[in-house]
């Protein structure tokens, strides 16, 4: 094998172990917010996070459009705190979730620092006699803090942003 085929089969290992540990932090992510472990959840991100759900647009316009979550690390700990409770009547009974994550591509990636990461989901949602499901592409900004990986930009783009839809009662 000459030194050339060697380097590529080194950078695809390198790229595929990269690709493979941001996709089981995607998957573990997922884990937590379908099985309602807020606490664990919350500890994925960094103290100055952004999770953020546009609607009627996928326009990157953070704060000057309507979301229908734009959350700074108080007001999502407010959220965890709300459903946490047993006054979440929204959730009551709590939603039984299912999440499928895909397609994940690593956009902007440095394995020291974390980067952006872009991906696919399926969402259904089970609760009082109704199934839904959601779909939509996600992009997660991720940060290498004491060599694990932690969120500071979460965004949630639904295809179905621009229709009526229930409210968004658990973590999406």
């Amino acid at each position: 094998m000459s030194g050339d085929a060697q380097v590529d089969n080194q950078t695809a290992l390198t790229q595929w172990a990269a690709l493979r540990e941001v996709e089981l932090f995607l998957f573990r992510e997922a884990q937590l917010a379908d099985e309602h472990r807020y606490k664990e959840w919350f500890a994925l991100w960094t103290e100055d996070l952004l999770y953020w759900v546009p609607c009627n647009s996928d326009e990157q316009a953070i704060g000057r459009k309507i979301a229908l979550v734009n959350d700074n690390r108080p007001e999502l700990d407010e959220r965890l705190f709300r459903l946490g409770t047993k006054f979440a009547h929204a959730q009551n009974p709590k939603s039984r979730l299912s999440r499928v994550i895909g397609n994940t591509v690593l956009e902007a990636w440095d394995a020291e620092r974390g980067g952006r990461v872009t991906s696919r989901f399926n969402l259904t949602e089970v609760r009082s006699g109704r199934q839904l499901t959601f779909a939509g592409r996600q992009t997660h900004v991720l940060e290498r803090k004491a060599g694990e990986l932690l969120m500071r930009e979460k965004h949630v783009y639904l295809a179905n942003h621009d229709i009526p839809m229930p409210n968004l009662t658990f973590i999406i």
